[in-house]
């Protein structure tokens, strides 16, 4: 038996393993990623559009957070009453689908705020945005801040729930 120990130079150099490629090996898995990738396109393309249609609304919202703010100090209080209607209105005006809105009052347009309401509204909501537009002033003052906070909240959930007709 040699006892003599290895020497470096009867030492070799280990083969690599052969480089993996991350492309698939078959065309199933090729084709689940094209199905992917085009879904998740329509779909955000999709929410893009939404976004984009649902622009009105968010603009109503906001005016509408500013009115809910200018409730709450005596100087604003009329102003911001006479506006809810005028909201609405133009929200109505924005909805797609919808162009005879401009001549709707009375019951016409109570039964159209109905028709797009996500909740039951008031028999009466209609006469309360035409009294909120119309009354004297010494009428609007003398609502309770009750009333007129209930009347801005009921706008604020048609504005965010109304259905649109896609």
């Amino acid at each position: 038996m040699s006892s003599a120990a290895p020497s470096i130079v009867q030492l070799k150099e280990l083969a690599l393993a052969p480089p993996v490629s991350y492309m698939p090996q078959t065309w199933g898995w090729a084709a689940l990623l094209l199905i992917i990738v085009l879904g998740l396109t329509l779909w955000a393309i999709r929410r893009y559009q939404q976004w984009h249609r649902d622009a009105y609304r968010r603009d109503a919202l906001a005016r509408l957070a500013q009115l809910q703010r200018a409730l709450t100090n005596d100087s604003g209080q009329l102003t911001a009453l006479r506006e809810l209607p005028e909201v609405l209105k133009r929200v109505a005006l924005s909805m797609p689908g919808e162009p005879l809105v401009a001549t709707l009052s009375g019951g016409a347009w109570q039964q159209f705020l109905a028709r797009h309401s996500h909740e039951t509204l008031p028999a009466d909501f209609s006469q309360q945005l035409a009294h909120l537009a119309y009354a004297p002033d010494a009428q609007l003052q003398a609502l309770s801040a009750v009333q007129r906070q209930r009347l801005l909240s009921q706008c604020q959930r048609w504005v965010e729930h109304h259905h649109v007709a896609a």
